[in-house]
């Protein structure tokens, strides 16, 4: 069900509707282009590995824990995204490549980007009665649990060959429209969420620290999405935006996530003006601030942005 392949998904998108759940590019397709790099194809839906400019393994809906977006359908958890990655490097990459120490060394040069754990929220969590996630386990003890998880796809990406990583916190996810729709009609943030996501971010910064520190030659970088989308949501104007809580484009009402794909609905004329383009993701202008921010900034992504990062 978590499909973004029709209009008005990728209305300002040069490749049109492809599954990006946003008008346009993602911060990923920013980096690329700050890299000098294509925009990464899909795994799954690549014919080989004719180029060696990357490979995107995101999956909609899915998240840290192998449960999360089930009920939506068929997904790639983190692990089995993971498993695809360990399928590349051992299968299709030695093919492109002298020797083990070149393909090590190139694997090496890459920059790992994953943003995850939102899902493991929305499509969990707070997804009652379909999870009793939330009666097992206290917001503590949640974070502890995907962190954990987290840091054990880590691992297995190091000992794959992966040298550069960057992980984004989680935003606040008690300012979204499809939870402020659901549990407070004023449509402000609420906060009582928001410090889930905050309890999860302080645990995923001491682990990349840890792992930083026992990992031979890795480097984590931290984009602290948090406060910066925080920020702009209280403070629009300082950002250039003129609505940071409704979605640009028309959502479900009984489920006010993703667009309404029918005839004579439209987006918003201006999707630049929003925070929101549909009721949980962002919209292209946030993807570039983001993705600038932590390309050539000073304190979003720390410890170094991704400039300092290649040339590490």
């Amino acid at each position: 069900m978590a499909k973004a392949n029709y209009e008005p998904y990728g209305m300002n998108f040069i490749k049109g509707p492809t599954g990006r759940f946003t008008n346009g590019r993602t911060t990923a397709d920013f980096i690329a282009e700050y890299l000098g790099l294509p925009y990464a194809p899909p795994y799954m839906g690549s014919q080989g590995l004719e180029q060696l400019t990357g490979l995107n393994f995101a999956s909609a809906s899915c998240g840290i824990l192998p449960e999360t977006g089930y009920n939506l359908g068929k997904c790639l958890n983190l692990a089995e995204q993971v498993d695809y990655f360990e399928r590349v490097v051992q299968q299709e990459l030695p093919k492109h490549f002298q020797s083990p120490d070149e393909l090590s060394n190139y694997l090496s040069k890459s920059v790992f980007i994953i943003s995850i754990g939102s899902n493991d929220y929305i499509n969990n969590y707070l997804h009652v009665p379909q999870y009793n996630t939330s009666t097992r386990y206290t917001p503590d003890s949640f974070a502890q649990l995907l962190v954990g998880n987290l840091s054990q796809q880590f691992q297995r990406l190091y000992q794959l060959g992966a040298r550069k990583l960057v992980m984004f916190e989680l935003g606040p996810i008690g300012c979204i429209p499809s939870n402020t729709r659901l549990y407070n009609p004023t449509g402000r943030c609420i906060e009582q969420l928001n410090r889930l996501t905050l309890t999860f971010n302080t645990q995923l910064a001491q682990m990349l620290r840890n792992l930083e520190s026992t990992l031979q030659g890795s480097n984590f970088v931290l984009a602290q999405s948090y406060q910066l989308a925080y920020d702009a949501m209280i403070n629009p104007s300082k950002y250039g935006f003129s609505d940071t809580t409704n979605p640009c484009c028309a959502t479900w009402f009984n489920v006010p996530s993703g667009c309404v794909p029918a005839p004579g609905v439209q987006a918003c004329p201006h999707p630049e003006d929003h925070f929101f383009w549909d009721g949980v993701h962002l919209t292209e202008t946030v993807y570039e601030t983001v993705a600038s921010s932590c390309f050539n900034g000073s304190s979003f992504c720390v410890p170094k942005n991704i400039q300092e990062l290649v040339l590490q």
